[in-house]
């Protein structure tokens, strides 16, 4: 299979982690693409300075700025043959995107997770709201779908064709959900790999309020009960 792998990596004002992840992501990957999403500090800078190609989207939200980055590869002569997706805030470690991918390489998955398993969690990394959340919508794709998700980890790769066949719609917090049970859906292969998972530099824009998390609560549970009635 086409072994080209890109990475898009949506960022909101995360100009003192950016640098880090771009530079422990694996020398295999063929392009960075750090996606601003109406950043205000130094997010594009130190990107582009890392060595990533910076492209800027106004219209917040995570999935405005991932279909952004799908838009640009989408107007490339060379198509990778894997995205890979993976937050700015260097909670992930993005030396484990060989982990990652190796399913779809090695054993031709469609799409992989990188599920943040409590052992290999540091202390406070995920929010009790981010635990109760990811728990809840796992189940409840386990009992609608008969989904063995464990996560919604963004930390994420699937063939590039693939990704395209799921259309892709949500522009804010359901953008991980959508595709998981899109995924679903489509009766694609997958698998989920354990994660290490520490916290992030700075404030999660989601989990870090109380709106953010309600809203992607909310936006969550809208897709999976929209799905489960399709």
């Amino acid at each position: 299979m086409n072994q080209l792998i890109k990475v898009i990596i949506p960022a909101y004002n995360e100009q003192d982690s950016i640098a880090n992840v771009i530079k422990d992501i694996p020398s295999v990957v063929d392009e960075i693409i750090v996606v601003s999403n109406n950043s205000t500090d130094n997010t594009e800078i130190n990107a582009k300075n890392a060595g990533a190609t910076v492209l800027l989207e106004n219209r917040k939200g995570y999935g405005y700025a991932c279909l952004k980055g799908m838009e640009y590869i989408a107007n490339q002569t060379k198509k990778p043959g894997v995205v890979v997706f993976l937050d700015g805030d260097y909670s992930d470690y993005p030396e484990q995107l060989a982990e990652v991918i190796a399913p779809i390489i090695n054993d031709n998955i469609d799409f992989v997770i990188g599920s943040r398993v409590k052992r290999l969690r540091e202390q406070g990394s995920m929010t009790p709201q981010q635990i109760f959340g990811n728990w809840l919508a796992t189940f409840l794709m386990k009992l609608f779908f008969g989904a063995n998700f464990t996560d919604l980890g963004p930390f994420r790769a699937i063939k590039y064709e693939k990704l395209l066949n799921l259309n892709m719609e949500d522009k804010t917090y359901g953008w991980t959900v959508e595709m998981q049970l899109k995924a679903l859906k489509q009766k694609l292969t997958y698998v989920e790999v354990p994660m290490k998972y520490r916290n992030r530099i700075g404030i999660s824009k989601v989990s870090g309020t109380v709106k953010g998390s309600i809203l992607a609560g909310f936006k969550i549970l809208g897709w999976i009960f929209k799905y489960s009635f399709k």
